[in-house]
């Protein structure tokens, strides 16, 4: 059987131009994936994951997501950031942003909340293990972007929050964003007083923002349709996979629908339940046989797999190969 696929994101190609830029001003040498993907309109997340890892690989020091985002210009963002330029303010500007992010990157599911005296912005699970370098670099970009191309005075960030553990440093991530840091959160977050919400931006253009919101809505409806229903489906199978609740009925009545409702939303993709359950159960075993530290047995278990032989099957039918040939290719 071939591998299962599923559709985990994309990013705009102007945050590889990014990368490109901070390589060359930075005289680190380029990865060929790097130089491969310029001429691209859009390329997988996975990618751009691995890209990064590979630069910090190279090139490490602490923050480094918060370096590459002081080198963003508008043009990196794309038709996103012309249309928060054109906003009166930054209430304004982070509303567009919410409703246009997918098309800088389509992965995490993005939330602007106003929970007095702060708003929210934050990103829910962006992926199975986010990586303290995709989730720092997205929080630097938004918020290098709002200092240095839209309002005059300084934006003050009352926390940001990480979901990873700690760096050793954490004071380089203080100094970058003025104000206080905490890690080991509960969400991705950014938290900023509401009275921010009002700062002028100065460069409002209705008739602009109209145009632009239009060819920004068409953009979207080219992107695969990993919509938010989709997201919130996957979140909710991973949550019944670790309390083994996975069963259809126990997932569609998490997401308030009917299981008709559900079977319909994945017919439209040509999908059962069950396949839904095994891709996710493919992504999963995937990124846990990444962990040296967990046994095929305990891989098992995470899974729902009452056997290990079952397991086993399993991988095989999604991969071709078995879990321990597919652990030792990517250890070798």
């Amino acid at each position: 059987m071939s591998k299962l696929k599923s559709y985990a994101g994309s990013v705009y190609g102007g945050l590889g131009h990014l990368l490109q830029l901070y390589c060359e001003s930075e005289g680190i040498e380029q990865p060929q994936q790097l130089q491969e993907i310029q001429n691209l309109e859009r390329f997988d997340y996975v990618i751009w994951r691995e890209l990064l890892q590979q630069i910090n690989q190279q090139h490490p020091q602490a923050g480094l997501g918060l370096k590459i985002a002081e080198y963003v210009q508008p043009k990196h963002l794309g038709i996103l950031a012309y249309i928060a330029l054109s906003c009166e303010s930054l209430g304004e500007a982070l509303k567009r942003y919410q409703d246009f992010h997918r098309l800088v990157y389509d992965g995490s599911l993005l939330q602007v909340e106003f929970i007095a005296p702060y708003f929210s912005i934050r990103w829910e699970e962006p992926e199975l293990h986010p990586t303290q370098l995709t989730d720092e670099i997205a929080i630097a970009l938004m918020v290098q972007f709002l200092q240095q191309f839209m309002c005059k005075e300084r934006i003050q960030l009352h926390e940001v929050h990480f979901i990873n553990p700690a760096p050793k440093d954490v004071h380089v991530y203080e100094r970058y964003f003025h104000c206080r840091v905490r890690f080991s959160q509960a969400k991705t977050q950014i938290l900023i007083p509401m009275t921010e919400s009002s700062k002028v931006i100065g460069n409002a253009d209705h008739t602009l923002q109209q145009l632009l919101m239009q060819q920004a809505q068409a953009l979207l409806q080219q992107l695969p349709q990993s919509s938010q229903l989709d997201q919130r489906l996957q979140q909710a199978i991973l949550k019944g996979l670790q309390k083994n609740e996975c069963q259809i009925e126990q997932v569609a009545n998490q997401l308030g629908l009917s299981v008709r409702q559900l079977q319909r939303h994945l017919q439209q993709q040509d999908m059962t339940f069950q396949q839904r359950t095994q891709q996710v159960r493919y992504m999963l075993a995937t990124e846990y046989l990444k962990d040296p530290h967990l046994s095929l047995q305990e891989i098992a278990l995470l899974l729902c797999y009452s056997e290990q032989s079952a397991f086993q099957r399993a991988f095989k039918q999604w991969s071709g190969q078995t879990p321990q040939q597919w652990r030792q290719q990517r250890s070798s």
